[in-house]
């Protein structure tokens, strides 16, 4: 199959997608009129049919390539999709305003749109999945070669095969020379014989760039063989491994340059989404709060001498202090504010092992999170001795307190949790909470808390 072909049936992939996108928009509008309309409601006919249609147009235009993403989450998809129903909507009533058409049911209205915003986003998490079992199953695939083969290039290449539903078929690295840390069968060729292998294989749908800037002499090299073969070129940023963060190319004058995008949270709209988040489920919590604190108090006060809580000074929000209450799980010892505790800690309480095992020791961070110190998801907060000594040994540690801590966190539920031996772990673990701070959403936090939820009832290992 040659790649003109390849091309044309993956092309063909949008416009499948958005036809069921409109039949699914029309059952949807035939469904709400069979069931809730009566006979006199003006709901019903072709021209609010016509408007329902029109109404999808700027909703594909703005997120109709979503779900073709081949390195974008579930979450996102599905909220994108919440997104777009509020679009259809915005764009429906201007357009019944632009015709002065005012004789819809409210109650219609609401049913339409209510069933819209369950339908939609699980048709749009449904096709999601399709498209990634398709990829991953070898359709939809693009072939995919590096140039270079140092850092930025391995770790470019980690993420390509990390996942195959991505879609992506990496063919190998092309260098002035081969280095040690890449073995031959990763290695296609030196980059003078690059443009000798495209034509031979005739199957290179993609070629990345990362060389350092002193190499960018073969930069026009590597553009004049992909515009050449109908290759697509990208040139990928030389950033530092804890700096994952979107960027956008823009210009001063004539000289091109990478801004980074602001994290979700620097704006105003989605800090007050996360902070009703956290208003109403620790509210909740708190409500029921005594049924735990009643018991768990009583077997603490038995189990040893000293406090029911136990409260620390963390690293917080753009690094202030704050305390972070628990309960108490060892003996009151000296050390607390320094040690880590160990799966074997001589301090911990019988009753304090269990409290750790099933995260109930976390339980009253609920307070903080009320009182707005935390937030229910988020980089975990650490002690600030641990603060202080990960600052000077992490880059990037810092930028984990660019938002509020959490009691649970995306490094957390993806195994990142309890004591860190060794210093790649805490290195992870930056590595996942930056990860969140760049890509938040509601619906993300959503995940977690369910995650969460879900580790803590199955069990698990760091938990101690």
């Amino acid at each position: 199959m040659t790649k003109k072909t390849v091309r044309k049936y993956g092309n063909l992939l949008p416009s499948v997608i958005i036809f069921f996108d409109i039949i699914i928009v029309n059952c949807v509008f035939l469904f709400t009129c069979l069931l809730f309309t009566k006979p006199e409601d003006q709901f019903f006919s072709r021209p609010v049919m016509m408007l329902v249609n029109i109404s999808t147009i700027p909703v594909f235009y703005l997120y109709g390539k979503v779900r073709l993403g081949r390195t974008i989450h579930m979450d996102r998809v599905v909220f994108t999709a919440i997104k777009s129903v509020v679009i259809h909507l915005v764009t429906f009533l201007l357009l019944c305003y632009a015709v002065k058409f005012n004789q819809i049911p409210l109650r219609t209205f609401l049913q339409f749109y209510g069933i819209s915003f369950v339908v939609i986003p699980i048709w749009w998490a449904i096709s999601r999945w399709v498209i990634k079992t398709i990829r991953r199953r070898g359709r939809n695939r693009r072939n995919v070669i590096i140039i270079g083969s140092r850092t930025t290039a391995q770790r470019l290449r980690s993420q390509i095969v990390s996942d195959l539903s991505y879609g992506y078929n990496f063919l190998g690295f092309v260098d002035e020379s081969r280095n040690d840390e890449i073995s031959p069968d990763e290695y296609l060729c030196d980059i003078d014989k690059l443009e000798e292998v495209v034509k031979s294989r005739r199957n290179i749908d993609e070629i990345y760039f990362t060389l350092s800037g002193e190499k960018s002499n073969l930069m026009p090299l590597v553009t004049r063989i992909c515009d050449n073969n109908f290759i697509d070129f990208y040139y990928v940023l030389r950033i530092t491994k804890y700096l994952s963060r979107h960027y956008e190319m823009s210009q001063i004058g004539s000289m091109p340059i990478a801004a980074a995008r602001p994290n979700p949270l620097a704006r105003f709209h989605n800090r007050v989404i996360k902070r009703v988040f956290d208003i109403v489920v620790s509210s909740i919590f708190l409500v029921f709060f005594p049924i735990i604190l009643i018991p768990v108090a009583i077997a603490i006060k038995l189990s040893s001498p000293g406090p029911v809580f136990f409260k620390q000074k963390r690293t917080g929000f753009l690094g202030e202090e704050f305390n972070c209450w628990k309960f108490r799980t060892m003996r009151v010892n000296a050390d607390a504010d320094k040690r880590q505790a160990t799966a074997d800690d001589p301090r911990k309480t019988r009753v304090g092992n269990f409290l750790r095992k099933t995260s109930i020791d976390e339980l009253p961070q609920f307070i903080n999170v009320w009182l707005g110190n935390m937030s229910v998801v988020g980089p975990r907060p650490h002690m600030l001795a641990h603060t202080e000594q990960y600052a000077r040994l992490i880059d990037q540690y810092m930028v984990r307190h660019f938002i509020k801590p959490g009691i649970t966190g995306w490094a957390q539920v993806n195994g990142f949790r309890g004591q860190t031996e060794e210093l790649w772990q805490m290195e992870k673990r930056v590595e996942y909470d930056v990860w969140y701070i760049e890509n938040w959403n509601l619906l993300l936090d959503i995940k977690i808390v369910f995650k969460t939820i879900f580790n803590a009832v199955r069990g698990e290992e760091n938990a101690f």
